[in-house]
C-alpha cells in the first residue's frame, strides 16, 4: 500500500483509536507496525482470529492480560550474564503469571465447549514456568525488595544487622536523653551520615563525645559525630550490611542464571502474549464500532451494508449500502460540492483498509470485501509549496503515480477528478483518465461537480451514476448514498429559499439548455422514485422478517402440540393395554377355577356358581370411555357479517370474520393466525356484541404479537416484575402453552425476583431452568394452565 494513500485516508487515526485497547507496550508495538496485508489466505486468518476474540469478549466480558509486560531486554541481559535487578525480576514473575492465567483462560473455555481454534493454537505455544515463577516470588516482594526468606544466611545477616542497629540506637539514645544532652546537643535526635548513626553535637563540645566527625551544618554550628562509644558497633554494622549485599548479589545472579536458562521459553510466550494483547485490542475496538466481521472472497467484488466512517461519532454519521464490482465496476459520484462525496469515499477505502488489516469494519452482518492487491486514493485539496505545484499539477502528479500502477487487481479512489483547471479541459481529462483505469479493469470510485459527467455512466458499461441526497428545505446534505441516481445542481432551490427574487431565478432557468432542464428535471424524479422504493421496500422486508419469526413460533408450538399428542396417545394405549392383561388375567383365574370345580364335583356345578363365575368374566372386560358422537349440525343458512364468531368445520376452531374476500371466500382471525376461508366450510356461531368492541389479534407488527420469550436483561428490578406479571396475562390469553423469561445470570436477585412472581401467579402450572440449549440458568422456562 502507498503511504499517501494511508495518509490520506486517515489510516494513522483508526491505529489511534485502536490503540487505547491494548494493555501493554507490548500490544501497541503490534498496532505502531499494523499495515494492511494483500495476501487473501492470511487476511482470512487475521478476520478469523479478531472473530475469536470478539466470541470471548461477547462471553467473558475481557481478557486476562494484566501484568503483562515486555521483558526482552532483560532476558537477553540475563543470557549474556549481567544480574538482573530485583523490580526486572518481579516483572519477569508478573508476565509469566500472566501468561499462565491466559493459557488456563483459553483452555477453560474450550473446555466448556467454544469452538476457537486459533486461539487454541496460541494457549498451545504459551510455556508455563510456574517453578521460575515461585522462585522469584519466594525471593522478590511486591514492592522490589529482597525477602529474609530468600536464603538462611541472608536471615542470619539480617537479624544481626537489626541487632547492630538496636544496640547502637539503645546507646545513642540514651546519650541524648543525658541530663547534658540539652545543654550540648542542637538537636536531642539519632540520625545517619554516611551510614552511621550518630548525633547532632555543638561546635564548641565537639570533644566532649570524642569518636569521629562525619558531616557538619551548613552554618558551621553544628557537627554530626559519631561517638566513641558505638564506633566499633557501627564498624560491626558495616560489616553485616557488606556481608548482606553480597548474599543479596549471589541470590539475584542465581535468579538470573535460571532466568537465562528458560530465555527461549520466556521470549517465545511475550511473542504469544503481544499477538493476543493486539487481537484482543482489535475485538475490543470491533466492539467499540459496533462493527462486523466481513465476508471476503478474491473476486473483486465489494458490498456493503450501513457502512460507516469509522472515525465520525456513531450519533452523526450516515450509513450508506455500496456494491462494487458485481454489474458494474465504477462508481461515478456527481453533484455539487456539499461534503457528503468525500465522506462516502473514506468510508469505503478505509473499510477495505480495516479489512484487509485484520478488523472487523463498521458495517452490518453480511457485508462482503474483496482483498485488493492495491488501494491508490487522490484525495484532499493539496499544494505542493516544496515543488511549487498548485492544486491541479500536485492532483496530476499523483493520478500519474497511479496510472503507472493500477491494475484489475486494485482500487482506485479519485476525489474531485479533473478540479482544478478549466470546467471543459478538467472534464474532458477526468474521463479520459476514468476510462483508462476501467478498461484495466480496476474497481473505481470518482465523484466529480462536472455536469459533463453526468452522462458517463449512461455511455459506458459496467459504470452506474451516484449522487449524495440534498435536503432543499433544510438546504443541507443528508449524506445519503443514491446509487443509480446522477446527482443535480440546487442553485436555483436553494437561492429561492435563501429569498432569491423569482424573475431573477426564472431569468437565469431562461439562460440553461432546454437539454440541462429535461435532465436535471429527469434527475429529480428519478431521485423521488428511488426514495419511495426504499421505502416500500424497508416496509416490505420488515414485514417478511415478521412472518419469518412468527412462521419459526407456528412451527415450534406445532412440534410441541405434536409431542404432547403423542405423549397422551401413548399413555392411553399403555393404559388399555394394562386394563386387556388384568383382564386376561381374571379371565384365566376364572377358567382355572371352573376346571378345579369340574374335576372335584365332576361337572356337577350348581347355577349359582355358574352365575357368579360368569358375572366375573364380565367385570374382567375393560372398560373403555366412549366419546359421544354428536349429530352434524346443518351449516347455517344466516348472511354473515363482519365481526361474526364462526366455527372453521375444517380445523375445528373457533374464528372471527375480518372481511370478505369474494362471493365465497372470507378473511378469518382463528387465534394468531389470519386466513382465507371458503363460506361453505364455516359454521355461525354468535355475533359481535355491541357493548364492548375489542381488537382482532391481527398480525401487524411486533407491537401487536405476544412473544414466545421475555427478555428482562439489563432491566431495573421493578421494572422487570411489572413486565412478567403482563407478559404472562398475555401469553395465557394468547393460549400458548409454554413460554420463556430471559433474566440472565448476574447477581441473581432478577432471577428470584422473577421465579418468586411465579410462584404466587394463578396462571403457572409449572417453571424450571432452561437446559443447555435453553440458556442455562440464565432462562426460566414456564409451564402455562
Amino acid at each position: 500500500m502507498l503511504q499517501r494513500t494511508l495518509r490520506v485516508l486517515e489510516y494513522d487515526k483508526v491505529k489511534e483509536q485502536l490503540m487505547e485497547h491494548v494493555a501493554s507496550s507490548l500490544g501497541r508495538e503490534k498496532v505502531r507496525e499494523l499495515l494492511p496485508s494483500t495476501d487473501y489466505e492470511e487476511v482470512v486468518w487475521l478476520q478469523n482470529a479478531t472473530d475469536e476474540g470478539a466470541t470471548v469478549l461477547r462471553l467473558k466480558g475481557h481478557a486476562p492480560l494484566g501484568g503483562v509486560s515486555d521483558i526482552r531486554a532483560q532476558v537477553k541481559r540475563a543470557v549474556i550474564g549481567s544480574m538482573l535487578h530485583p523490580n526486572e525480576l518481579l516483572d519477569i514473575s508478573t508476565t509469566l503469571y500472566g501468561s499462565r492465567q491466559m493459557k488456563q483462560f483459553i483452555e477453560d473455555l474450550v473446555e466448556n465447549g467454544e469452538d476457537l481454534p486459533i486461539l487454541s493454537t496460541y494457549a498451545d505455544r504459551l510455556i508455563s514456568l510456574q517453578a521460575l515463577e515461585k522462585s522469584i516470588n519466594a525471593c522478590i516482594g511486591d514492592g522490589g525488595e529482597v525477602l529474609d526468606s530468600a536464603s538462611e544466611k541472608l536471615r542470619v545477616i539480617r537479624g544481626q544487622i537489626r541487632g547492630a542497629e538496636g544496640r547502637i540506637r539503645e546507646k545513642l539514645e540514651n546519650m541524648v536523653r543525658s541530663s547534658n544532652a540539652s545543654k550540648m546537643l542542637s538537636d536531642a535526635i539519632v540520625t545517619i551520615r554516611n551510614d552511621r548513626y550518630v548525633i547532632p553535637v555543638k561546635q564548641e563540645y565537639r570533644n566532649v563525645y570524642g569518636g569521629i566527625i562525619h558531616d557538619q551544618s551548613a552554618s558551621g554550628q553544628t557537627l554530626f559525630i559519631e561517638p566513641q562509644v558505638v564506633v566499633d558497633l557501627n564498624n560491626t554494622l558495616q560489616e553485616a550490611r557488606v556481608k548482606e549485599k553480597q548474599e543479596i548479589e549471589r541470590i539475584l545472579l542465581m535468579l538470573t542464571a535460571e532466568v537465562a536458562n528458560d530465555s527461549e521459553i520466556i521470549l517465545e510466550n511475550v511473542e504469544v502474549l503481544a499477538e493476543l494483547d493486539f487481537l484482543f485490542a482489535k475485538a475490543a475496538y470491533a466492539k467499540r464500532l459496533k462493527a462486523s466481521k466481513p465476508k471476503l472472497n478474491n473476486n473483486r467484488y465489494l458490498k456493503l451494508f450501513k457502512a460507516r466512517h469509522p472515525l465520525i461519532p456513531m450519533d452523526v454519521v450516515v450509513a450508506n449500502d455500496v456494491e462494487l464490482g458485481g454489474d458494474f465496476t465504477t462508481i461515478v459520484i456527481t453533484g455539487p460540492n456539499t461534503g457528503g462525496k468525500t465522506v462516502t469515499l473514506k468510508t469505503i477505502g478505509l473499510s477495505v483498509l480495516m479489512a484487509q488489516s485484520g478488523l472487523q469494519i463498521p458495517a452490518l452482518d453480511g457485508s462482503e470485501i474483496c482483498v485488493f492487491q492495491h488501494v491508490f486514493a487522490d484525495i484532499g485539496d493539496e499544494q505542493s509549496i516544496e515543488q511549487s505545484l498548485s492544486t491541479f499539477s500536485s492532483h496530476m502528479v499523483n493520478i500519474v503515480d497511479i496510472l503507472e500502477q493500477a491494475d484489475f487487481q486494485s482500487l482506485v479512489l479519485f476525489d474531485e477528478l479533473g478540479a482544478g483547471t478549466d470546467p471543459q479541459e478538467g472534464a474532458a481529462l477526468a474521463i479520459s483518465i476514468l476510462d483508462e483505469v476501467h478498461n484495466r479493469g480496476a474497481r473505481v470510485i470518482a465523484t466529480t461537480h462536472y455536469p459533463e459527467l453526468k452522462a458517463y455512466g449512461y455511455n459506458r458499461e459496467k459504470v452506474v451514476n451516484a449522487s449524495v441526497e440534498f435536503d432543499v428545505n433544510t438546504l443541507s446534505p443528508t449524506y445519503k448514498l443514491l446509487l443509480g441516481v446522477p446527482g443535480r445542481s440546487n442553485a436555483f432551490e436553494i437561492s429561492k429559499r435563501l429569498g432569491l427574487a423569482d424573475r431573477i431565478i426564472t431569468r437565469a432557468r431562461g439562460y440553461i439548455g432546454t437539454d440541462t432542464n429535461k435532465v436535471e428535471n429527469m434527475i429529480a424524479k428519478l431521485e423521488e422514485s428511488k426514495r419511495s422504493a426504499e421505502e416500500e421496500w424497508k416496509e416490505a422486508e420488515e414485514l417478511r422478517k415478521q412472518s419469518e419469526k412468527l412462521h419459526k413460533q407456528l412451527q415450534q408450538q406445532i412440534i410441541e402440540f405434536n409431542e404432547e399428542r403423542d405423549k397422551m396417545l401413548l399413555k392411553a394405549q399403555q393404559e388399555a393395554e394394562a386394563k386387556v392383561e388384568e383382564a386376561k388375567k381374571e379371565a384365566e383365574e376364572v377358567i382355572r377355577e371352573l376346571r378345579q370345580l369340574q374335576k372335584a364335583q365332576l361337572a356337577n356345578l350348581k347355577e349359582h356358581e355358574l352365575i357368579e363365575a360368569k358375572s366375573r368374566l364380565d367385570a374382567a372386560a375393560p372398560t373403555l370411555v366412549k366419546k359421544e358422537v354428536k349429530p352434524a349440525k346443518t351449516p347455517s343458512k344466516r348472511v354473515l357479517r363482519e365481526g361474526d364468531e364462526v366455527k372453521v368445520l375444517t380445523f375445528g376452531q373457533k374464528g372471527q370474520l375480518l372481511e370478505r374476500v369474494n362471493d365465497s371466500e372470507w378473511n378469518v382471525q382463528i387465534g394468531i393466525l389470519k386466513m382465507k376461508v371458503k363460506e361453505s366450510d364455516m359454521e355461525y356461531m354468535s355475533s359481535p356484541k355491541q357493548v364492548e368492541k375489542k381488537p382482532l389479534a391481527t398480525v401487524k407488527g411486533k407491537d401487536y404479537h405476544v412473544s414466545l420469550e421475555l427478555d428482562l436483561r439489563g432491566e431495573r428490578y421493578e421494572d422487570a416484575m411489572h413486565r412478567v406479571e403482563k407478559y404472562l396475562d398475555d401469553a395465557m390469553l394468547a393460549g400458548y402453552p409454554r413460554v420463556s423469561i430471559i433474566h440472565g445470570k448476574g447477581t441473581g436477585a432478577l432471577r428470584q425476583g422473577v421465579q418468586a412472581a411465579l410462584k404466587t401467579h394463578r396462571g403457572v402450572k409449572g417453571f424450571r431452568y432452561g437446559d443447555m440449549g435453553e440458556g442455562g440458568l440464565g432462562v426460566t422456562v414456564v409451564e402455562l394452565k
